[in-house]
């Protein structure tokens, strides 16, 4: 996910983007915490970053599965990134990224999930993609 809006617009844009990858974590029925990363541990384009882990069974702790940053200006400085104000005036962007529906959800999906004959309940969610099936069955 890419977003471009005013600095001043930057800190509620960041939690609209994480707010959607709590939203996808819920429908999918993983156990996740959110993170709210240290300062000393963010990169030098991030002025904030929040970090999305679900639960692993088969490790005994959390994942990162999704992360979503704050890079204020910094970014939209170095490539030129832009915009008019309502006078007209030009302006700096805020820049904010994260991902969210990756590969790394897949094991969380799979192992929180799991039943003990091996099957796997498919999340309410994700059964329209599965041609509506609620189980999969190992073969």
């Amino acid at each position: 996910m890419f977003s471009f809006c005013r600095p001043e617009e930057a800190h509620d844009e960041h939690l609209r983007l994480l707010a959607w990858q709590e939203e996808m974590l819920a429908k999918v029925e993983v156990p996740y915490r959110v993170i709210d990363v240290a300062a000393g541990d963010l990169g030098s384009s991030a002025a904030r970053k929040y970090d999305c882990e679900a639960w692993v069974p088969s490790q005994g702790r959390y994942r990162e599965v999704t992360s979503t940053s704050n890079c204020t200006t910094f970014q939209a400085r170095r490539l030129g990134i832009r915009y008019r104000d309502a006078e007209g005036r030009t302006q700096t962007a805020a820049t904010l990224n994260g991902t969210l529906g990756t590969t790394r959800w897949l094991i969380p999906i799979l192992e929180n999930h799991q039943l003990p004959d091996g099957s796997v309940r498919v999340p309410k969610a994700l059964q329209p993609y599965l041609g509506g099936r609620d189980l999969l069955e190992p073969a």
